[in-house]
């Protein structure tokens, strides 16, 4: 009786007619549609253009005649280690160091010192200055160069205030000596806004008590930023690093706008290089500096992680 009843039981369950969706299972519909013209246009936009990219840089396609037929064979790593056989590379390369080097604990600094200063030191017109310090941020790169170019000139600005004080100021963006430490100041003049405020909103969300703790216990203002203030600073600086990492190794431009990459390749960078090849028609050359370049930021980040999260 028991083994037929179950029978029963089972037949019926079998003979339900099917349930509705559930409303978990509507809502995870609907946000996948939401979604989906996002995704598309990611995929289409995004992902594509990355593994079309990844796939040239494999190859040896060029667009240097085209009366040629067209053909594309698959060269492997060749147009990888070219790269590094190409003096040109090489030297854009080490101007990539040398301006990353230079400009991101530059940057770091001013941007942290004007930090400090707004949160403790000034106290009047504060939004007068923030805006102040960040209008460099949201300026044309081409109204910038424009001026900085006046100001870099022979006769400019810059070399007329060195005169004041006897000494003789060298034509800057023409002088492959002095070309690049030109356009780090630039640089760092136009992109340190942004790590100010980020600096600026780590600062007021440390704790008053903390250095009111250490004033007590007998600390300087000096020894309560480096003991304090600092280590709690850490995951900012983190964010700052990365970011400034991301956007100086990528740096373009600069040397775009103010010099063409000269004299003599002296501020060439890794990104200037990738451009000229493009348009020398050297698509896989272009593609494969490119993707050194994203192979560079990835370890340069991974090295900051690892350095601001050991003590952590």
């Amino acid at each position: 009786m028991a083994s037929l009843a179950t029978m029963r039981s089972s037949s019926g369950r079998a003979s339900r007619p099917p349930q509705a969706m559930s409303g978990h299972s509507r809502r995870t519909l609907v946000a996948w549609a939401f979604c989906a013209p996002f995704i598309a246009l990611f995929a289409t936009f995004g992902v594509w253009p990355v593994l079309s990219s990844l796939s040239m840089s494999v190859t040896d396609i060029t667009n240097r005649d085209v009366r040629a037929p067209f053909s594309v064979n698959f060269v492997g790593v060749e147009n990888y280690t070219s790269l590094f056989g190409d003096p040109t590379f090489l030297r854009a390369a080490l101007n990539t160091v040398y301006f990353v080097v230079a400009g991101i604990p530059l940057t770091m600094v001013i941007a942290l010192g004007l930090a400090v200063a707004l949160n403790y030191g000034i106290q009047r017109a504060k939004g007068l200055f923030r805006v102040a310090y960040f209008a460099p941020v949201v300026t044309s790169i081409v109204a910038v160069a424009v001026v900085w170019r006046y100001l870099y000139e022979e006769d400019g600005m810059i070399n007329s205030a060195l005169a004041v004080v006897g000494i003789h100021g060298p034509d800057w963006l023409n002088d492959p000596n002095w070309a690049m430490p030109a356009l780090i100041l630039m640089a760092v003049w136009r992109h340190f806004g942004i790590p100010m405020v980020i600096f600026l909103a780590g600062l007021q969300s440390i704790p008053e008590e903390l250095r009111e703790a250490a004033h007590i216990d007998g600390a300087t203002r000096w020894r309560t930023f480096r003991s304090v203030t600092l280590p709690l600073l850490r995951p900012v600086t983190l964010v700052v690093a990365v970011l400034l990492s991301i956007g100086y190794l990528q740096f373009f431009e600069e040397p775009f706008v103010m010099t063409s990459g000269g004299p003599l390749d002296s501020t060439t960078s890794i990104s200037y290089y990738a451009f000229e090849q493009f348009g020398f028609g050297n698509y896989g050359t272009a593609a494969a500096a490119s993707y050194v370049l994203v192979a560079a930021i990835a370890l340069l980040s991974l090295l900051q992680f690892r350095i601001f999260r050991a003590k952590a």
